[in-house]
């Protein structure tokens, strides 16, 4: 077998496992004894999980700051948290939470020791400057299966409206000393965060795994994770069968998701969820529910026609195959399963058009024109004007 060359970025130390959580006293003290704890506005706050892990860092006599943020954190709410706690002795950041939280406490993580407000560093806004550092260690926490943002070297901070933004404040040094992923956290997620985070998931897997530079080790993960979400994603949405199994199979195939993600990228569904995030409010999650059916058909559809030769066509075929649990299909066959399959979950899932969020006919050119960002780059093909407009339009 002939092996490409490929690279591998730093990924965190992973821990995983029901009740891994109790670990962190002890993980937070190998970078000293003062945290900064970021989680969401209640749901773990609420949980027996809060008052355990608070009694854990006073056993450990490890000393910590508390803040909560809700929704998806803006580059003013990130320059905030800094400004608050760049004076104080902060030794770790411990982020629990869905991607918004982990992307916020990422970002202070990266802010806490330099000057800089994060609109230096924010991709495609403001001077981008090269990150220097040094940032404070992170761990994170999940407590959602979806972003895979514990796995990720990338905060992704928005501004909504008409001149909204959703860009990455990205560097190595950001990724996560540890990503502690305990499917237990995942208990009391509603039946809507399950489906919007898994097709996030779902889709960060399908789009590295037909990356433009996808390798054998992403692939190998890609499809680990794919076969997981195959077995775990509708059957814990719907509450059926083994549950612990399922968070469980969620939970593996989310951190895979983020691994993939950040060694080799994405495609169109997450180039296009940048603009409708920033400019609607569409959860992210639901825009790659939304969109992976339409966005996957494109791209097969465009292959065929003007680039027939490139494997990508084979590995759609694979994904079909794989979903389907049909090793015979040809390719043709395997490939009509894959869009089948992933337009049936979007509508078991109940995963909204683009209108339900208030966007419209009018707006889709302002979307095209916006993304155009790093995702689109590695699709396996690029698409036209007209041909994003086109799944834009298919999904109103």
């Amino acid at each position: 077998m002939n092996i490409p060359a490929f690279a591998i970025s730093s990924v965190p130390r992973i821990v995983f496992g029901d009740g891994v959580r109790r670990r962190l006293p002890e993980l937070a003290l190998e970078f000293g004894r003062n945290v900064l704890l970021v989680t969401g506005s209640a749901s773990f706050r609420n949980s027996p999980a809060w008052p355990e892990l608070l009694d854990g860092l006073q056993t450990a006599e490890v000393s910590y700051a508390h803040v909560s943020v809700s929704g998806e954190p803006s580059p003013q709410l990130a320059d905030e948290l800094a400004r608050q706690f760049r004076g104080t002795q902060i030794d770790a950041v411990i982020g629990i939470g869905g991607g918004s939280v982990l992307d916020a406490a990422k970002a202070v993580a990266g802010l806490l020791r330099v000057p800089n407000s994060v609109m230096d560093y924010l991709e495609g806004v403001g001077p981008e400057l090269p990150y220097q550092g040094p940032a404070v260690p992170f761990i994170a926490v999940p407590t959602t299966a979806g972003t895979g943002s514990e796995a990720t070297k990338n905060a992704v901070l928005s501004v909504q409206g008409e001149q909204g933004f959703k860009k990455s404040f990205r560097h190595d040094s950001l990724v996560a000393r540890y990503a502690v992923v305990d499917p237990e956290l995942l208990a009391t997620c509603p039946a809507a965060l399950i489906a919007a985070d898994g097709m996030d998931a779902l889709t960060q897997l399908l789009e590295s795994y037909v990356s433009l530079k996808a390798n054998p080790f992403t692939d190998a993960l890609a499809l680990s994770g794919i076969r997981a979400a195959r077995d775990s994603l509708l059957p814990w949405h719907a509450g059926t069968g083994d549950l612990a199994a399922h968070r469980s199979g969620m939970a593996y195939a989310s951190l895979l998701s983020g691994i993939t993600l950040a060694q080799v990228g994405l495609g169109s569904v997450h180039g296009l969820a940048a603009p409708l995030g920033a400019f609607f409010p569409i959860p992210h999650g639901v825009v790659c529910g939304t969109l992976v059916a339409a966005c996957s058909a494109s791209n097969i559809r465009c292959l065929q026609q003007r680039a027939p030769d490139s494997p990508a066509l084979e590995k759609y075929a694979i994904l079909g195959r794989l979903l389907a649990d049909a090793p015979e299909f040809d390719d043709a066959a395997a490939r009509a399963s894959m869009l089948d399959i992933l337009s049936d979950w979007t509508e078991r899932l109940q995963l909204p058009r683009l209108g339900n969020y208030g966007m419209h006919a009018a707006d889709i050119p302002r979307v095209v024109a916006n993304c155009r960002g790093s995702s689109m780059k590695t699709n396996p093909i690029v698409l036209t004007d007209e041909e994003v407009a086109e799944i834009l339009e298919a999904r109103l």
